[in-house]
Parts: C-alpha cells; structure tokens; sequence
C-alpha cells in the first residue's frame, strides 16, 4: 500500500477542486447516497402522483436529468461517472457481500443481453408506443422493475455481474467511455514492489487498476473511486480524447455493436422520425408510407406506425452500410472479415455520443432546463411561478449545437484512420478500406448536409393549434 505519492501535472487528483470531487470519500459517498434519495424518492413521487397533471418531477428526474443530460455530457468528457454513483451499483456492493456469490452461467454472462434489453425493452418499445414510458406511473414502474432484476442478480452472482451483462446500459457506457477524455490507472514505479494489492481488494468488481495501463484499457471499471480511497498510488488522468482508440487492445464484440445499434436506433431514427419528420415533406418519405400503410392493415390505435417504420427502416440501413463497408475494406486490406469489422467498428463510437451532445444541448434550452427546475418545486412543494424554457427552436443561435454532429464526424473519421493503421497493407489499400468502412460514417455526413438543406428548401410542415397543444402534451 502506498501512503503518499507524488502525482502528475495531469492527475486529476492533484487538482484543487475537481481532486476534491472525484477523490474524497466522503464526498463520493455522500454524493451516492444523495442519488440513491433522489431516484427511491421520485419512484414514491410516480406511485403517489401517477398522473402528468399532477407530477413532472418523476419523469424530469429520469428522462431529462439523468438521462440524456447527465449521462450524455459527462459520458463524452470524464466516462463512466454516472455508473460510479449510480443507485444499482451502490446498492448492489452491499447486496453481494451478504449475497450468494456464485458465479454467473456463461450463458448470462453476456454483455449482449444487455444491449438487446435496451434496443428492444426501451428504443422499440419507445418507437412503437411512445406514451408507454412518459407517464409519472410508468416511469416509477419501469425503474421498479429494472431495481428488482438488479436486486435478484446481485444476490445471486458475485463480482457485480449484473452491471457487466445485465444492465441496459452497462456495456453501452462501458463501450462510448472510450471516447472519453479521463483515464483511471496507478503509478507503475509504486506498484513494482507491491504485495499487497489494496486497490484490486477494494474494487467490487474484482478488477485490478494496477493492469489497466498495460491492457489499454479500463476494462469494466465504473469510476467508483473505491481503489483511490484504498491506496495513493491510483491515478485519475486527463488524456488525450479517445486515447485508448489510437492503440490496439483487447476487443469486445459488444462494445461495436452498441455504438452501430445505438446510432441506428437513436442517432438515425430520430432524424428519420423527428428531424424530417417535421418537413413540408415528411410523408413522402419511406417510413412515413410504410407507417400509414401498417396503420391501415394493423389499425390498432395509439401505436406509432411511422416511428416503427422509422426505426426498422434505420436498423436495416446502418447495418447494411456498416457490412458493406466493412466487407470491402477486408477485401482491400486482405484480412479476415471479423477482424475488420470489430477492428475499424470503433470509430463509430463518436457519431452517437458526441453528435448527440447536439440534441442534448439544444434539448437543454428548448425544454430540459424548465422541465427539471419545474420539476423539482413540485417535488420538494417550493412554490413559486412557472420557470419558462431558456430558448425555443425559433432563436437563430440555438442553431450553433449542431456543429456537434460535424465534430462527431471529424472525429469519427480520425479514428478511422488511426485503425486501419492496425494493418499492414499498402497506402492506396488503407485508403480504399478506410473510404469503404466509413460508409456509416458518410451516410451520418449526408443525412445532417440533408436535414439542413430540406428544411431550407421545403420548409417545415404546418402544424393546426390542436395539433400543437397534443405534441406538448
């Protein structure tokens, strides 16, 4: 165990404030047991008050604040900090020191059974019936349900299995953290003689920090700061962003498939079905034809026609452009297909989580900052008058976030090019499969070119009075 150690300019925990915030355990521990009131005390909050009329907290708190807010912005800049206080895995630390402790079947151990309960018990849920989690009650529900999973695996299974598999958005955030701009490691000349290995003792995990800057990577390391607490030697580091994608380190086939299934379901569909969606045009379009058509076959009311269109339509185009793209480039480079595709997938990471900083800033002034101030006076029964949105989408300058969706692109591009490095192969080879692999990438470049020159071309749809009181509904 090392006492005292003397840290790098870059160390996090060598700065004033940001050192106190990230490294103080009491601080840390004060800051989890403050969420874990927050999140039980809005599910009350949902069950009592089940109603929007009388209840914007509960869905203030989880689908403004915390999600995509909090975990969008801090998720691109310091990484995976919302899963080191986040209720289920504070919870879940205690739960499975009393717990059972086996080890998880393989066929659970299974990051992609995580990924298949957001796409498909979230983002088509959500698409298909877009009220089903709106609502206070639904809300409240929805996180009861996901609590008792995470309760019964924890108890079960050892190592916080349920974070690395089971969550909904373990492997997710474990996968776009990469993008982040902070690494977690240890001072290697104070670890050479160590024999005792306080840092992997205290990581609930049963991970080893002191290994982290060998692998690369941080493995499933969730920033909870347990490690630092247990020995001086652990370092916080502010790195170059994306750092960990410039170098070669041990894949995960899920981590890719997150950022191609998460782009495809949110980046695109939303543009498909919100961004175009409000155009003179809209139901000219593909998904729009294909919704009313199911409408009229189906005809079961209340359920999104076009929003499912839209998002079938956005699975099956990012997909097909991501194994064409990538079949071509193994071509080029002569290399096994798998190899491309798991290799150059990682450059897809910064389409979602740095264009949609977009969405989420603009979101931020148009409806989230009301929604959350709002939100908590009636849920700590403060009175006063009604906050008013900072923007709306008819202020010019609101327009200045999407150059987010640009610097997601050059990034994206960059990292591309930094990957297909990896192989060894002629110039003009690296070239045709870095053009051929970024496929997805150019398609993401089109679609935001598209957006802005339709809207300026057809105009947007015009919407009757009651329409307009129904959407804010």
């Amino acid at each position: 165990m090392v006492d005292y150690q003397k840290r790098d300019k870059n160390d996090i925990y060598n700065m004033p404030v940001l050192g106190f915030i990230f490294k103080n355990k009491f601080f840390i521990r004060a800051l989890q047991l403050s969420v874990l009131a927050l999140f039980l005390y809005a599910i009350v909050f949902g069950l009592i008050y089940p109603s929007k009329e009388e209840n914007i907290f509960t869905t203030a708190l989880f689908w403004s604040l915390f999600w995509p807010l909090f975990i969008v912005v801090t998720l691109s800049t310091f990484g995976r900090i919302f899963c080191g206080i986040c209720p289920h895995g504070f919870i879940g630390k205690y739960i499975t020191k009393f717990g059972l402790n086996k080890k998880m079947p393989k066929a659970l151990a299974n990051p992609f059974i995580g990924i298949s309960l957001l796409l498909i018990g979230f983002w088509v849920v959500y698409y298909i019936y877009p009220a089903a989690y709106k609502t206070p009650l639904a809300t409240a529900i929805f996180f009861i349900v996901l609590t008792l999973i995470a309760v019964i695996f924890f108890d079960i299974y050892s190592d916080m299995s349920y974070c690395k598999s089971i969550c909904p958005i373990g492997t997710v955030m474990r996968g776009f953290s990469k993008i982040s701009f902070t690494k977690l490691g240890t001072y290697s000349e104070s670890c050479k003689d160590c024999t005792t290995f306080e840092c992997a003792d205290a990581c609930s995990y049963n991970l080893k920090p002191f290994t982290f800057d060998k692998r690369g990577e941080m493995t499933d390391c969730t920033l909870c700061m347990d490690c630092s607490s247990a020995c001086e030697a652990v370092s916080f580091k502010i790195v170059k962003p994306s750092e960990s994608l410039f170098k070669n380190f041990q894949i995960k086939k899920a981590e890719v498939w997150a950022f191609i299934l998460i782009t495809a379901a949110i980046t695109v569909t939303m543009s498909f079905h919100h961004a175009l969606g409000r155009l003179a045009i809209a139901d000219e379009f593909i998904w729009s034809k294909m919704g009313v058509f199911l409408e009229e076959k189906i005809g079961i009311a209340g359920l999104d026609y076009v929003g499912i269109s839209a998002l079938f339509i956005a699975l099956l185009t990012t997909v097909s452009l991501v194994y064409i793209g990538m079949f071509m480039a193994s071509k080029f480079l002569k290399e096994d297909f798998s190899k491309v595709f798991y290799t150059l997938g990682y450059a897809f990471a910064p389409i979602f989580i740095i264009g949609g900083l977009s969405h989420t800033y603009e979101f931020f002034f148009v409806h989230h900052y009301s929604d959350i101030a709002n939100g908590f006076m009636q849920g700590f029964f403060i009175s006063g008058g009604e906050i008013e949105p900072l923007a709306t989408r008819k202020d010019p300058w609101i327009k200045i976030f999407g150059v987010m969706n640009y610097i997601a692109i050059i990034w994206a591009f960059f990292i591309m090019a930094k990957r297909v490095n990896f192989f060894t192969a002629s110039k003009a080879a690296k070239v045709l499969a870095f053009v051929s692999a970024s496929a997805l990438i150019i398609f993401y470049l089109w679609l935001n070119v598209y957006k802005g020159y339709a809207f300026k071309t057809y105009g947007a749809k015009k919407h009757s009075h009651a329409q307009v009181i129904q959407t804010h509904k």
